[in-house]
């Protein structure tokens, strides 16, 4: 087995479900080296997706390795994988240097105080590191959670909404952290639901929507998917009737409804339609009013991505 197949994770027609809730659905997929992005909602299934690779769960459907073996039931694939979880499972009355001694210990590393300052100096926390957890700031509470799960120095690395709590500065130590672990061939898998956080560090984006995995590909790829669907938009001016009239046929437009309150407009582009529709109006003489983007929010986005 190369050292590439010894960090990868396979996942074939994975689905899981609690009682009649379907948390993942048919997922089918293979992380490698690098750093990989799981991007979607709340609710989507990302931590599901973790947990089952991590082996806390048991697919109820489908197989999912961690270097080429089943996770689930498997205690030693926590040789060669970290986890940090979404919820702050950090003791507060130790300090940040006994929290990750204590995972170095767990570990039965040779050294568990030289593992333990290499990975505190990771996650640049050498100064406040004897200090109680409990007079941490979210951020380096989240930072010293990070430094116990590197202080094995794993292959495999699963973090989930890693950056929740994180100054600015704190945000960018640990994007390129995650970069330079992606880039010395460990995998480095994490979760979060803003687009742009996922596209500093991850080369490969996977999207999950209500459980299934909606579209897979780098940054370009996800962006030209998200763009380039429909926006609507609703239009209130003072010649609704004439303004439909003048938009019908106009090349950023798709489609328009006169509805009670004003115009529902389907426009192929965000940014043509918003220039064209003001430079009409004046031209029509017509007053504009309102425009309003009416499917904006990131569950809209996702929407049309599986149904895409």
């Amino acid at each position: 087995m190369t050292a590439n197949d010894m960090s990868s994770i396979e996942l074939r027609g994975v689905s899981q479900w609690y009682g009649n809730v379907v948390a993942v659905n048919d997922v089918t997929m293979t992380i490698g080296p690098g750093v990989t992005g799981l991007l979607g909602p709340n609710g989507a299934g990302k931590s599901t997706l973790l947990h089952l690779m991590a082996g806390f769960l048991a697919p109820s459907r489908g197989e999912l390795t961690v270097g080429g073996a089943p996770a689930w039931r498997r205690p030693d694939v926590y040789s060669m994988l970290g986890l940090v979880t979404e919820g702050e499972s950090a003791y507060p009355f130790l300090t940040g240097a006994e929290f990750v001694r204590a995972a170095a210990r767990l570990h039965r590393l040779p050294d568990p105080a030289a593992a333990t300052r290499r990975a505190i100096g990771l996650v640049d926390m050498v100064g406040p590191m004897n200090r109680r957890i409990s007079t941490y700031s979210k951020g380096m509470r989240q930072r010293i959670r990070v430094a116990a799960a590197l202080v094995h120095d794993p292959e495999v690395l699963l973090l989930d909404e890693p950056f929740n709590g994180m100054d600015p500065r704190q945000r960018l130590q640990m994007m390129d952290l995650l970069r330079r672990l992606g880039h010395s061939g460990r995998t480095i898998v994490f979760s979060s639901h803003i687009l742009e956080e996922v596209a500093e560090v991850a080369g490969t984006i996977q999207v999950m929507v209500a459980g299934r995995l909606a579209a897979s590909g780098d940054f370009r790829a996800i962006r030209r998917l998200m763009t380039s669907r429909p926006h609507v938009f609703v239009v209130r001016s003072g010649d609704d009737r004439r303004l439909a009239s003048a938009l019908i046929g106009r090349p950023a437009v798709r489609g328009v409804e006169l509805t009670a309150d004003g115009l529902q407009v389907q426009a192929a582009d965000y940014g043509a339609f918003s220039l064209d529709i003001a430079g009409l109006a004046r031209a029509e003489g017509i007053r504009l009013r309102e425009l309003l983007p009416a499917d904006e929010s990131l569950e809209s986005v996702f929407a049309y991505l599986v149904a895409s």
